[in-house]
């Protein structure tokens, strides 16, 4: 008995539907934790940036006889409007008692 639920359950989800499921939830899960990572690295960017506009005096005071102050090519980050919500999975992907 245990084992006939354990291979019926195996079967399910090797159906072209639910493979197809689990492939869209994966690829959904990839691209928010990718934008997430985007984010991060252009945070870290903006910081960095500012770090090192103040250590070479790119914000200090303009002496009036030089030339304009150049513009910065990346702009401060903006802080997000909303709070990101993921759906999440209706199983758990990291177990793995069904390997055992």
């Amino acid at each position: 008995m245990w084992a006939t639920t354990k291979v019926n359950r195996k079967l399910k989800q090797l159906t072209p539907e639910s493979l197809a499921a689990q492939a869209a939830d994966k690829a959904i899960e990839a691209g928010h934790k990718l934008k997430d990572f985007a984010l991060d690295v252009r945070e870290g960017m903006v910081r960095r940036e500012a770090e090192l506009g103040g250590a070479l005096g790119l914000e200090a005071p303009v002496d009036p006889d030089l030339p304009v102050q150049r513009h910065f090519a990346v702009e401060a980050a903006e802080q997000p409007a909303t709070t990101h919500t993921y759906r999440k999975l209706p199983y758990n992907s990291n177990n793995r008692n069904e390997d055992h």
